[in-house]
């Protein structure tokens, strides 16, 4: 569901909580009760001009923080992140509110590497409104191997013939690898709390699928840097069509936007709002495993675009799922007549 790459996403230094694309087709139909296991390769290729890199310089130390600059010039951020994300989820048989409960907590590993190369120049305000021109040119590189934060989620769904629909509540439990003074972290290094809501379409019949998740993050303030950023909206969507029972192909994109600007005393850019595009292909599979299990490999990628204050790129998703398959039709039994 979120990842948390400080080389690759939005806020403060263009890094967010959620990370756009988790949400994909069948977000909310039912699963079928039991334990599930997820397991997600995620690959990221993103770059940044002036104005994350400015943000960066901020974070990491590298323009004093009594200093307000005015101008952000020639300077950019490239990263790419490689992480496997572990989610284990039980679906409860008993229904809630008239719906179907899960519970997943999602865990991730891996490594992200960023460079941050370029000049910076423009000019910068002291604490006694005086203004000073500068010029600095930077080449600094770091790649960090560990774990992410911890996510917790909890989510509920209902169904009602081919219209499926869900809500979910999920955050930021903040004990990855991270370093304020760091180019790369693993971690946010604050807690956030994101809730929504999701519809389905999917009608076995024709195999015709579409769905969307709408969500809000709300982020509390990192303490390393007394920085706040502001509240995210995001909307993922996909749209598939079953060619049998088994193949699915289609499109997935999303929606990424900063609706509330950043503030604290750590905050020495602005509004910084950041927003981002993405669209891409998906294919699925659905296979047996046993007699009580079945496997589902999906594999999605997206190409962003209009992106600001934030990183921008592509990504890759490769899932693979083991979860409960569906109890098979009841026998008909014949009658038997003298």
């Amino acid at each position: 569901m979120v990842f948390f790459s400080q080389s690759a996403l939005a806020d403060e230094s263009g890094v967010s909580f959620w990370v756009p694309g988790f949400f994909g087709s069948l977000a909310a139909t039912p699963q079928q009760p039991g334990w599930s296991l997820a397991n997600i390769y995620y690959h990221t290729s993103v770059s940044a001009g002036g104005d994350v890199a400015l943000a960066r310089e901020f974070q990491i130390g590298q323009i004093p923080a009594n200093l307000t600059a005015t101008a952000r010039l020639n300077a950019t951020v490239n990263a790419t992140g490689d992480l496997g994300f572990v989610i284990p989820t039980y679906v409860f048989a008993t229904p809630v509110l008239g719906g179907q409960a899960s519970a997943s907590l999602i865990g991730a590993y891996g490594v992200v590497s960023t460079t941050l190369a370029g000049q910076l120049a423009g000019s910068i305000t002291g604490p006694g409104g005086g203004s000073i021109p500068f010029m600095r040119s930077d080449s600094i590189n770091d790649t960090t191997w560990g774990f992410g934060d911890l996510i917790p989620q909890f989510a509920l769904r209902w169904n009602s013939g081919v219209n499926n629909y869900m809500t979910y509540i999920t955050g930021d439990i903040p004990v990855g690898a991270y370093q304020s003074n760091r180019l790369s972290n693993l971690g946010i290094g604050h807690g956030a709390i994101d809730a929504g809501g999701g519809y389905t379409y999917f009608n076995p019949a024709t195999g015709h699928e579409f769905s969307g998740v709408l969500g809000f993050t709300y982020n509390f303030i990192n303490t390393a840097t007394q920085y706040q950023s502001g509240v995210d909206l995001h909307f993922d969507w996909g749209a598939s069509q079953f060619l049998t029972k088994q193949v699915q192909v289609g499109l997935v994109g999303y929606a990424y936007k900063d609706i509330g600007c950043d503030s604290g005393s750590g905050d020495h850019v602005g509004c910084f709002q950041s927003q981002v595009f993405g669209i891409g292909p998906q294919v699925g599979y659905i296979f047996p495993l046993s007699q009580g299990l079945q496997g589902y490999i999906n594999f999605k990628a997206y190409a962003e675009f209009g992106g600001s204050d934030r990183p921008t790129g592509w990504n890759t998703w490769l899932t693979f799922a083991i979860s409960p398959a569906a109890a098979p039709p009841p026998a008909t039994s014949r009658m038997i007549t003298k």
